[in-house]
Parts: structure tokens; C-alpha cells; sequence
């Protein structure tokens, strides 16, 4: 009988056993990212080194890293490695200022093709699989990061890439597709065109497994992606400071994600005070890279909200279980996969002469899909001469799909319109039910 663990000394790997493996993992890492600029001075300013952390609570003595110290030491200063070392790099879209930069040696890449097969696996996926891969390739590490996985793993690959609906159920027909990556909101409208095309998935195709990640979505929605599609899905969380996918990911149980604390430390905070929250209570997931070469990160604060589920999970891992998202304490947007930042869309509208102030962002689900509206004020001296309404419509619109990579629908409003409020303004509403 096929073993269900793809590593199982390390899946099963004791408390005891997986306390030891991390501290000496942590001191590695102290150790290696003390040869990037940027660590080497935060160490020296706070005398860190890896013959301080006698042990796993030491942590948090560490101070925090976050996305805006990335933003400012881009795009090498957190280089552990020489750069004829690296191989590959990633980054995430900027919002005004510089994006987000990850480095990845030869042995990072092994390591995280290493970890997406385990997760692959660990959902029954194996070498007989034939692997389809919804998600954009390039800059974006989900295309990558389950292409290797799946290559690791011995499955066929399909790398269809995102969009062209048709082309992909194509695929899926001609290749007798087993297993998809895909996006939530993408799902539903795969089963709108299989729908479209007088195509049953459930009969007339092979799919059986998705690994859904990239955007939060509900346990109703994966439900009814399931029903509708007649495969199991899967949640997947990954962020490219991370590597990317394959940070965590549910078992068959589909009770929690199992975060892989061989490869990270994961904590969680309250993002106020950021001291620890007992398990079981909402806060900040930060993570620390534990077997990172090129780019080490140290207590970096994801802002993604969770917690840690209680108990042991039937499935016989012994790494712990985080909950399903609940948002994120920044402001960030996810939207079709793609992070978004309100003052993106300010950056956008304010450089209209014809615009006002005061906008508002709603993103709401409408049919099977999450879509967004902006209403926006125009200026009190703004006229609409000879219809130039609708051309400035279509030209911000325009603009804003530029910059977002995703189309919203916008709309024009009166000067006045829209509703002010006293101290901050509310700028964006998620209708969406996560």
C-alpha cells in the first residue's frame, strides 16, 4: 500500500523532535542572514547572534521585519548570497513606491519544489496525475512555484496559464486533465463556461482535485465549487516573501492548514500590541524562514489574520493547523488573486483634473464572481459638454486596468453624492462573506 506522507519522518516528526530540528534550523538562519546588509546592521544594533538563542522562545527577542523594510532596501539589501549565486527573482506589484523583492538560490528552488510536491501529495495527487495549471507565470510564484511542484511530484504537467476558458477546458478534455490550479472566483466561472459549452464535468472530464489559493474565499464557496465542478478542493496558502505557495495547505481532512514548521517558525500576534496570542485566539501569522539561503526573513508580519486550530488533526501530521483567513489587519484588497492597494486607485483618480476628493471602493460578489466598483465624485465645476462623460469613464477605467491588472466597473457620480464621514474615511467596503 502507497504511503499517504510524501516525507513522513518529518510530517510525523515528534514535538520534541520538531522543537530541536527549528532551533537548530533558527540559528542557521541567524547565522546566514547576518550576510545581507540589511540584517547585518539590525543584528549589530541589537547584538543578535546565533549563539544568543538558547531556545525556541528566543524568537521573539528578534525584532520584526516588514514589507515596507523590503520596500527600502530594495531591490538586493536583504542578499545573504552573492548575486552570481541566485537564480531567480520574484517580487510582488509595488503600489507607489518600489515592489517587493524575494531572491532564490539553486538549493531554494529545490527546497520549495520540495515543499509544494508535499502538499501536492499530500492530497493524493501523484506521479499518474495529470496537473493543469490555471495560474500566470512569470513574476507571480503561484504559476512557477506548482509547476515544479507538480514536476517534482512526477505528474504531467500542463502549464495553460491563466484566462481563455475554452482553451482550458480544451486541455482538460484533451489531456484527461486530473488536477487544476486555480483561483477561487476562476473556479465558478469554469463551471459557468463547462455549463456555456453543454460540457458535465462530473461525466465527461477526469478532474477530480483542485488547489485553490490566492484570494480568500468561504467554506460555502469551495462547497459549491465542489459541487459544481465534482472534485475535491483544496486551500492553499502562500505568499511570495515565503517563497510562495506551499506555506501551508489542507490534508484530505480539509480541517486546517497544516503550516510546515520545518520550514518556517510561525507565530501569532496581536497586531497592536504584537505581543503572542494564546491558541485558539484571532491575530497577525508571522512567519521566519527556517532553510532559506539567498534571502532569509526574521519575524516577518505577514497581516493575514488566523489562528491556530487546537488538537491534533486525524490525518496522523504533527505540524500545526492555522484556520482559514480572516482578512488581513492592513488594507490591503485580494481581488481575483491580485493584491491591490487603495492608494493605487487615489494614485489613478487624482491624476483626473475633472475628479473630486471623496471615492469609494465596494467589492461585492455578483453571480459566481467578486467584482469592483468605484464611485467617484466629480468636480463641482466639471460640465458634460457635447457627452464626454462616458469617454472619461472608459479612459479612467482604462487607467485603472493598467494598473490594477483587473477591470472595475466605475462610476461617475455628482459632486456631493457620496457620504462623508468625521475623522478617517471609509474608503473601502468588502461586501464579499469570507
Amino acid at each position: 500500500m502507497t504511503s499517504s506522507y510524501w516525507q513522513e519522518e518529518l510530517e510525523t516528526i515528534s514535538a520534541d523532535g520538531l522543537r530541536k530540528l527549528q532551533l537548530e534550523r533558527l540559528r542557521e538562519t541567524i547565522t546566514q542572514a547576518a550576510n545581507s546588509p540589511y540584517y547585518k546592521k539590525v543584528f549589530e544594533e541589537n547584538a543578535i547572534s546565533a549563539e544568543n538563542i538558547k531556545s525556541l522562545e528566543d524568537v521573539k527577542r528578534l525584532p520584526f521585519t516588514t514589507k515596507d523594510d523590503l520596500r527600502a532596501n530594495y531591490p538586493y539589501g536583504f542578499a545573504a548570497v552573492p548575486l552570481q549565486k541566485c537564480i531567480r527573482v520574484h517580487s510582488s506589484s509595488g503600489t507607489t513606491g518600489n515592489p517587493t523583492v524575494v531572491l532564490h538560490s539553486r538549493k531554494d528552488i529545490d527546497l520549495w519544489s520540495d515543499q509544494v510536491a508535499r502538499c501536492m501529495y499530500m492530497v493524493g495527487l501523484r506521479d499518474t496525475d495529470v496537473f493543469q495549471n490555471t495560474s500566470g507565470y512569470g513574476m507571480f510564484t503561484g504559476g512557477l512555484g506548482f509547476q515544479y511542484g507538480a514536476e517534482k511530484l512526477g505528474a504531467l504537467t500542463v502549464p495553460a496559464a491563466a484566462g481563455n476558458s475554452k482553451r482550458q477546458i480544451k486541455f482538460i478534455m484533451d489531456f484527461g486533465t486530473t488536477a487544476l490550479h486555480i483561483i477561487p472566483s476562476y473556479a465558478t466561472r469554469l463551471a459557468e463556461i463547462f455549463q456555456d459549452m453543454n460540457i458535465n464535468p462530473r461525466t465527461d472530464t477526469k478532474l477530480r482535485v483542485f488547489c485553490m489559493g490566492a484570494e480568500p474565499h468561504s467554506e460555502e464557496q469551495r462547497l459549491r465549487i465542489e459541487k459544481l465542478l465534482g472534485v475535491k478542493a483544496y486551500n492553499c496558502f502562500g505568499m511570495s516573501e515565503m517563497n510562495g505557495p506551499g506555506v501551508a495547505f489542507e490534508c484530505t481532512e480539509q480541517k486546517g492548514l497544516h503550516i510546515w514548521e520545518d520550514y518556517v517558525i510561525a507565530e501569532i500576534i496581536d497586531p497592536l500590541t504584537l505581543e503572542p496570542v494564546p491558541d485558539g485566539e484571532i491575530g497577525e501569522l508571522v512567519l521566519t524562514t527556517l532553510q532559506r539561503e539567498a534571502m532569509p526573513l526574521i519575524r516577518y508580519r505577514t497581516h493575514d489574520l488566523t489562528r491556530f486550530l487546537p488538537g491534533h488533526c486525524p490525518c496522523g501530521r504533527t505540524h500545526r493547523r492555522i484556520d482559514r483567513f480572516k482578512g488581513r489587519s492592513d488594507d490591503m484588497i485580494i481581488l481575483k488573486g491580485v493584491n491591490i492597494f487603495p492608494v493605487q486607485i487615489e494614485k489613478i483618480l487624482m491624476g483626473f483634473g475633472e475628479l473630486a476628493g471623496n471615492y469609494l471602493i465596494t467589492i461585492e460578489t455578483v453571480g459566481n464572481n467578486d467584482e469592483m466598483l468605484i464611485e467617484v465624485e466629480l468636480s463641482d465645476l466639471f460640465t458634460d459638454n457635447y457627452g464626454i462623460l462616458e469617454r472619461l469613464n472608459r479612459k479612467i477605467v482604462r487607467q485603472l486596468r493598467d494598473e490594477l491588472l483587473i477591470t472595475p466597473r466605475v462610476k461617475l457620480l455628482s459632486k456631493g453624492s457620496l457620504p462623508v464621514t468625521e475623522g478617517k474615511a471609509v474608503r473601502v467596503k468588502d461586501l464579499r462573506k469570507f
